[in-house]
């Protein structure tokens, strides 16, 4: 199991290895052409982790400038590496730069004003510059050497004062793993017709591209590392977060954003962003880097992108277009066309002022364009330094006074039958530095919002959350309701897509209550904060465990979802023993005496059924489950096999076994109907067994896959409907009657066994503690 492989390394890596500075000259530090024989973003080539981490390590060993500390081990037991660059004189008392931040994220430390004037004089703005998250936005993973190098061995007086000024903590891989598996692959079908092929597996272990969908959950060791050790000790100003996009439209984006804005971030942080993008858009501009975008794509609604946000700090998303992977592309003006609602990628305008003119675009060029961006990022954050120090404080200042939208306490009262979402959202909330305390004594509240008769009892034991703290927004925007604003292209036109989930709502997800008061009484007894708490918490049903546990199957695809390997981090996680299930496992046929129930999770019928085509991928990655597959399933069930399906899945089974259920929804335009990641009450059916010890007034979260069923076959019984009238308990929701009252989960018997639907995802993201139990319901 992937834990104990962790465990082992860990054990190898207990003591933090770091490199300390040392007395050495900048020539001592190698060049990337003399450690790896060719310069980063050299045609054709793409360092792996080994040699990549060895050059960090290198660096680290000679350079007066930068400090190297391996936080711990990745998922798959690799080095996770956090560099701290800056001048040599810097590096002597970083802690007591470190108590300046911890003193300016807390105004509560600061004794007068005078002091706090000393303490924005004395300060440096910290960098934090993380890479590399997503494994094939390669160039990403290759600038940070590069750049490492420029800023140890550089005499140029805009690097000196970059070094003077700021604080450079870099994470060069926030997915080393990734990192090493692409390079790998890349390395072993280089040269032959399979060159470039995409990988026959998630990029991180478990989650793939949604690596950076983790910062409000941290479910992931990387996430973990990032945020305990990197955000929580440093508190940067801000974060510069490195990737790549498409190569149809412009050559490079940063902010300012698009709306909406989520509304717990501070005015300030967007303002100062605004400015810092458009800073660096004009620094490229001006140094003939064309092609840079402002104010296009990407909006800055969820947290689950943004960590730093609720933490005093801006986040710089900067958005390279990408190559052939190593290899350069030929385009013209006529290739780019992503135009969107934001830009045209052909045609000057306000927020993409000098277009890209077409040519060769290669590794080496996307590199360029990410160091150039780095640079002027760094370049303001040093020139800058007293307004990013003003604005830092000025944020930490105005949330421990407490916002005037804000309730004066959260209360998670004691005494709740679900100990494992009351864990996890005390999880969460300490993990992201808020400071939660307990009742030593009942009191008496009256809930916001509800008047006289809102009166209550408090019991002992109960957690709150004062308002008035310096994480106080990240705990607003983790505890309140969300209300997605209704954004459309016109009037009564389609709606604008957000760029991720519309809601994050932890006491809806977790099955946990959470209420707001705007005033606590008087004289109620409260501790100290409670410990942070970091280690994830599960809780299997029994008949999930010992010998008399069901058999499952996970169909893993070579063209794996997210969603499988979601699946997978639950179970291995939770305890939950299983089998990975191939292609070739099901052509084998004879599926019940192997196992008793196996799981499909979100994917198209077309991809489960063919896979990659072998004009594509090599042999054993090519195809799918095929008519061989087909004919095992059906047996399976007719036999006494269960199979459970979940979102784009269900159609799959559908269509394999001439169910008599379609999707409702499916037809409709967007502008009628459009649930692009809320919350959905959900009633369940008390007597089925997928619905024990699960409360019948429940959640699901609707996915831009999930469906809503119309059921016209006499073999179904539906166990969960959607919520009558208007279903939405956060996020937002267009054309709620298509789906009110619709069957959400279903299960059809067959046979002797049976097949369930899930038409919404009970593992979203690993976020929906409160559906758990229903998957291991359904694993009977």
């Amino acid at each position: 199991m992937i834990r104990s492989i962790v465990f082992a390394t860990t054990l190898l890596l207990v003591s933090l290895l770091s490199h300390a500075p040392v007395q050495a000259q900048v020539g001592d530090v190698p060049t990337p052409l003399e450690h790896f024989g060719q310069e980063i973003g050299t045609e054709g080539f793409l360092a792996n982790w080994d040699e990549l981490s060895a050059y960090y390590d290198a660096v680290a060993s000679v350079s007066p400038r930068m400090v190297l500390d391996t936080l711990g081990a990745t998922t798959l037991g690799e080095p996770f590496i956090r560099l701290t660059i800056t001048s040599p004189a810097n590096l002597q008392n970083l802690d007591r730069f470190l108590e300046i931040q911890e003193k300016l994220a807390d105004p509560r430390q600061i004794s007068s004003e005078a002091e706090l004037e000393a303490l924005k004089e004395e300060g440096r703005t910290v960098v934090l510059i993380t890479s590399h998250i997503h494994s094939t936005e390669v160039a990403a993973g290759q600038m940070p050497a590069r750049l490492v190098y420029k800023l140890a061995t550089s005499q140029e007086p805009d690097v000196l004062e970059i070094l003077d000024e700021t604080i450079i903590v870099m994470i060069p891989s926030l997915n080393p793993d990734g990192t090493h598996m692409v390079s790998n692959w890349w390395r072993e079908w280089q040269g032959t017709e399979f060159e470039g092929a995409p990988l026959p597996r998630l990029y991180h272990h478990y989650i793939g591209h949604n690596n950076n969908r983790d910062w409000f959950f941290f479910a992931q060791e990387e996430t973990r590392m990032t945020v305990l050790d990197a955000h929580n000790k440093w508190r940067p100003q801000i974060v510069h977060d490195v990737h790549q996009m498409g190569n149809a439209g412009a050559r490079f984006f940063n902010p300012p954003y698009i709306d909406p804005v989520e509304p717990n971030v501070d005015p300030r942080l967007i303002a100062g962003l605004n400015q810092l993008g458009q800073y660096m858009a004009a620094e490229m501009t001006k140094d003939g880097l064309d092609g840079v975008v402002t104010h296009a794509i990407f909006d800055i609604y969820t947290p689950a992108r943004a960590y730093m946000h609720y933490h005093g700090g801006v986040r710089i998303l900067s958005e390279t277009a990408r190559s052939d992977w190593a290899n350069p592309v030929e385009q013209t003006m006529d290739d780019l066309t992503g135009e969107t609602r934001d830009y045209n990628p052909r045609e000057m305008s306000v927020n993409f002022p000098s277009p890209w003119q077409g040519g060769r675009w290669g590794l080496d060029d996307a590199i360029d364009y990410m160091e150039a961006g780095a640079m002027a990022l760094l370049r303001n954050a040093a020139k800058n330094r007293d307004f990013w120090l003003d604005n830092f404080a000025a944020i930490h200042r105005d949330a421990v006074e407490g916002w005037d939208q804000w309730p004066q306490a959260w209360i998670i009262p004691a005494g709740q039958e679900n100990e494992v979402g009351i864990e996890q959202l005390l999880r969460v909330l300490t993990t992201g530095n808020v400071e939660v305390h307990r009742a030593e004594s009942s009191f008496q509240v009256t809930e916001e919002g509800a008047g006289s008769a809102g009166t209550r009892t408090v019991p002992e034991g109960s957690w709150i959350v004062p308002m008035q703290q310096p994480y106080a927004a990240f705990a607003q925007t983790m505890l309140e309701a969300q209300e997605y604003p209704d954004l459309r292209e016109y009037p009564g036109g389609p709606p604008i897509r957000p760029y991720d989930a519309t809601a994050h709502t932890l006491p809806f997800l977790f099955d946990v209550e959470a209420f707001a008061v705007t005033s606590m009484p008087a004289g109620v007894d409260i501790s100290d904060p409670i410990e942070q708490r970091t280690e994830l918490t599960f809780q299997i049903p029994a008949f999930l465990e010992g010998p008399d546990a069901p058999r499952i199957g996970l169909y893993r695809a070579y063209q794996e979802p997210m969603p499988q390997g979601w699946t997978r981090w639950l179970f291995d996680h939770a305890g939950v023993a299983y089998e990975e299930v191939r292609n070739q496992d099901l052509w084998d046929g004879d599926l019940n005496d192997r196992f008793d129930v196996l799981i499909f999770q979100d994917q198209s019928p077309s991809s489960i059924l063919n896979g990659f085509s072998d004009e594509v991928m090599p042999p054993p990655y090519a195809g799918g489950v095929e008519r061989e597959g087909v004919e095992a399933l059906q047996a399976f069930v007719e036999n006494g096999g269960r199979i459970v399906t979940i979102d784009e899945a269900t159609d799959f089974a559908i269509d394999i076994f001439d169910l008599q259920i379609q999707d409702a929804v499916a037809d409709l335009p967007p502008e009628d109907f459009y649930i692009p990641g809320s919350i959905l009450h959900l009633d369940l059916d008390p007597d089925h067994s997928i619905s024990q010890g699960v409360p019948a007034e429940n959640i699901a979260w609707y996915w831009r896959t999930s469906r809503a069923f119309e059921v016209n076959d006499g073999r179904a019984h539906v166990v969960g409907h959607y919520g009558e009238g208007d279903p939405r308990m956060a996020g937002w929701v267009l054309g709620e009657e298509h789906v009110a009252g619709k069957p959400a989960l279903v299960e059809v018997n067959m046979g002797e066994g049976s097949v369930v639907l899930f038409g919404f995802q009970p593992n979203f993201r690993g976020q929906t503690v409160a559906l758990w139990p229903l998957l291991f319901n359904s694993l009977r």
